[in-house]
């Protein structure tokens, strides 16, 4: 999840992230990053996210609200009634969001005024807990909006949006910029070790002092004005990223004429490319939808190279055309005022002014690129390796040409074949969604941590494609609503993410309200949704993510659920992965949709026998993606604003990575992560949440694997703390050690003699 400084709004970030160890790594994460109080955003971003990463950031703490009169019967006015405190989607409409967030903001500010000028001495509960209760209406009518942005938008959302995203910018400078309030916290802060106050109390108070000063709580009045413009215009700028994004993606789908030259997509995915050309009103046509990512899926199966090549380009150039929706002027001006920024708070760079902050890890720019770096070398000697094996089978066939990116994927999967008889169709029969979900997912989560779960129809949703469950703990007792939203949309932000309609939060006595969204193709009417291999990766990411907010056992929001520094955040999610290949869970799940007879037991072997194939593109494409985010932030306040085409030619180069055939994850002009999502100097946090997700799985495997003694110390030490300790800390009080790369590089394949092709 994602750094809200003024740029973007958390859940409303959209984390297609993913990268792991598949043959095309699925648009997998959260939409998450670590909170930030208030309404934590200035700039809601709606792509929503990813990617990667993600999980969430809350608007607003609550309290038991008083009636909000000025509103009327609009249905945010008052505390939902449903179970859970569950969004009345069957309630709300359009027309009620704006007032319900402007009203929000009103009441807030009101509340932030009594705190910052009462008369009584500053104390923890009279400030910080008082801070932690405020802005319920806002905190409410903010998540059910932005979710719907992100997940389910409109023209009237977008235009919301565009109008409420500055007077969010204001609203959070008006409360972190507030001098008054500020010298309440800082009071605390200064006699914290003095007071009588328990470890979670004491984090809490040094969290708050942090986010004032990095917000601009100390510089001068001229200087805080300043501060506010570029608030206010990055605010602008991460919406105008966003809404063009989701455009262009739309846009950039690639219409097919002939049948024909669909020629190697299975007859259900040609009924699916027929039907999204009828949602568009072009009956007998078809459509291929683009995904987040560089590279997209049809790519692997479609025998025409031309049309291979011309959804490359769609994809690539989606954003970067000179029409209405090309983001390049955007970006560049995003990376001069975030410079700016950090400048004005004393940084370097904006890289700096970031990772300050994030304790699992980097902590400077300067150890977050060596990360990279030293796994380029590797990485890219696979890559290269791979593209030669590719080659031989081109010339073998007499294509008399060279591989390029829009080829990779195409032969990657006819060497796969050729290597382990392997190839999606012959698996994907055994992957059938709800199968998956029920028997993989939520059997793993039973299995691990005595979860069960109960499918109910009673809870309204914003769309029909949504399911809800309700999740029981061990004990039998209700725990949290779990919202299910897979399939693929054009109004939906693509990737994958995960975040919250409710907090878990013990001061409020709520319990959580998580969501996953992802972009899964939609079958045909009356055709079963059948995933590959990838897709059910995501499938247990983003639910890594969802456990991680569901067993949250913290008492203030700000430090709850997966409010945590945005390297840690993608662990618990990538974590949760290795458990889709575990013998007994993937035994469970992975049946024929029409048979329900096992994958045959070759066929699993073939799997696992070609886990690390192909790992040098993607891992090449990942830290391609990571290093030219941080060739972009860490430019200085100084620097002019490059060419975008250019620079990012010239840094990929500069860091070793560019590799013709293996084009970066995400483009500039089309990274969601880092313009809107809150992961800018912060897409290495997958990577570095690798280091810590293998690691641990190899924890798990030195005390016996899957089992509930196990996954109840992982809860009990990592997923329900929150942010009530350091993550570093909390990381090696559970591993017994700090984390090595070793684990991640054998995963991957990368190790030792293992680093060539196979």
């Amino acid at each position: 999840m994602p750094a809200f400084t003024g740029t973007s709004f958390q859940s409303w970030c959209n984390f297609n992230h993913r990268l792991r160890r598949a043959t095309l790594p699925p648009d997998g994460a959260m939409r998450q990053l670590y909170r930030i109080p208030f309404v934590r955003a200035a700039a809601i971003s709606a792509a929503v996210l990813i990617a990667g990463s993600c999980a969430k950031i809350p608007l607003l703490h609550r309290a038991p609200p008083a009636p909000v009169t000025s509103l009327g019967s609009n249905p945010l006015a008052l505390e939902s009634s449903l179970p859970y405190h569950a969004p009345r989607f069957d309630l709300i409409k359009n027309e009620h969001y704006q007032p319900a967030l402007e009203e929000g903001m009103r009441l807030q500010l009101a509340e932030i005024d009594v705190i910052a000028k009462q008369m009584q001495p500053p104390t923890f509960d009279n400030t910080i807990v008082a801070l932690e209760r405020s802005g319920a209406l806002l905190d409410r009518a903010g998540k059910a909006f932005f979710s719907l942005v992100g997940a389910n938008t409109n023209d009237t959302l977008q235009k919301i949006q565009d109008v409420i995203a500055p007077k969010l910018a204001a609203h959070r400078d008006a409360i972190y910029l507030n001098d008054q309030l500020f010298q309440r916290v800082r009071a605390i802060y200064d006699r914290r070790e003095a007071g009588r106050l328990n470890p979670e109390q004491k984090m809490l108070v040094e969290r708050y002092n942090r986010d004032f000063v990095r917000a601009g709580a100390r510089l001068s009045e001229a200087d805080k004005i300043r501060m506010r413009a570029l608030n206010q215009e990055l605010s602008k700028l991460s919406t105008d990223f966003s809404n063009k994004l989701l455009a262009g993606t739309k846009v950039g789908a690639l219409v097919i004429e002939n049948r024909s030259d669909l020629h190697g997509l299975t007859d259900a995915q040609i009924s699916a490319a027929a039907d999204a050309a009828k949602q568009r009103g072009l009956t007998g046509k078809w459509v291929l939808p683009l995904r987040n990512t560089t590279q997209q899926p049809a790519q692997a199966s479609l025998t025409n190279r031309a049309v291979r090549k011309r959804l490359f380009e769609q994809s690539t150039l989606r954003t970067s055309r000179s029409d209405s929706n090309d983001t390049r002027n955007i970006v560049r001006r995003m990376a001069e005022l975030r410079a700016q920024k950090a400048q004005l708070l004393g940084y370097p760079s904006w890289a700096a002014y970031t990772l300050e902050t994030q304790g699992a890890g980097a902590k400077t720019p300067e150890n977050a690129v060596k990360l990279l770096t030293d796994l380029v070398p590797p990485a890219t000697a696979r890559a290269r390796a791979e593209a030669a094996d590719m080659q031989k089978l081109i010339d073998a066939q007499g294509g008399g040409f060279k591989l390029q990116p829009w080829d990779w994927q195409y032969y990657a999967e006819q060497v796969r074949k050729a290597k382990y008889d392997l190839d999606e169709s012959q698996i994907m029969p055994y992957f059938e969604l709800n199968n998956v979900l029920q028997n993989g997912v939520f059997f793993a989560a039973n299995k691990l941590y005595g979860l069960t779960f109960r499918e109910r129809h009673d809870i309204p949703v914003y769309h029909p494609d949504v399911r809800v469950f309700e999740v029981f703990d061990s004990n039998g007792k209700a725990l949290a609503l779990f919202y299910a939203d897979y399939f693929k949309r054009d109004n939906k932000g693509g990737g994958a993410w995960m975040d919250f309609f409710v907090d878990q939060s013990n001061l409020t006595g709520w319990k959580p309200v998580v969501f996953n969204v992802a972009n899964f193709a939609k079958p045909a009417a009356g055709q079963p949704a059948l995933l590959t291999y990838d897709d059910v990766s995501v499938m247990f990411h983003e639910f890594g993510h969802a456990i991680h907010g569901m067993f949250s056992r913290v008492t203030y929001p700000l430090l709850s659920g997966t409010s945590v520094p945005r390297d840690f955040v993608e662990f618990p999610s990538q974590f949760n992965e290795h458990w889709a290949l575990e013998p007994s869970v993937f035994a469970n799940y992975a049946k024929h949709y029409q048979s329900g007879a096992a994958m045959p037991a070759a066929l699993v072997d073939k799997i696992k026998q070609s886990r690390t194939f192909n790992q040098g593109f993607s891992m090449t494409e990942i830290l391609g993606a990571s290093l030219l985010d941080f060739a972009w932030h860490t430019l200085p306040a100084s620097a002019a604003q490059p060419d975008v085409d250019a620079f990012e030619a010239t840094s990929l180069k500069r860091f070793n990575v560019d590799v013709p055939e293996v084009p970066p994850r995400y483009r500039t002009t089309y990274f969601s992560h880092i313009w809107d999502g809150g992961y800018s100097a912060g897409y290495y946090a997958y990577t570095w949440s690798e280091v810590l997700d293998d690691d641990a799985y190899a924890w798990f495997k030195e005390h016996g694997g899957l089992t509930r003694a196990n996954g109840q110390r992982f809860r009990d030490m990592i997923l329900s703390r929150g942010s009530t300790e350091d993550a570093a800390t909390m990381y090696r009080t559970f591993r017994g050690r700090d984390p090595n790369v070793d684990a991640l590089l054998e995963e991957r394949g990368l190790k030792g003699g293992d680093s060539t092709a196979r």
